[in-house]
């Protein structure tokens, strides 16, 4: 199971929700097969349907 805090604190060059997104969709590619919502991204330009676009992006990618 992939987590968002498991990101944030593997991969400290992530500074937006645009990278955070892509690494999602990497780690998606890479095989990954589920998806934790466990906090919200820290970053001023998370959107506010957050949840729905780190989704669909890992939908996706794989």
């Amino acid at each position: 199971m992939l987590w968002i805090s498991e990101i944030l604190l593997q991969r400290h060059d992530i500074d937006s929700f645009e990278t955070l997104k892509e690494a999602i969709e990497e780690r998606a590619r890479q095989g990954e097969i589920h998806f934790g919502l466990d906090v919200k991204p820290p970053f001023s330009d998370t959107p506010d349907d957050w949840e729905v676009v780190l989704e669909t992006a890992f939908s996706s990618a794989r």
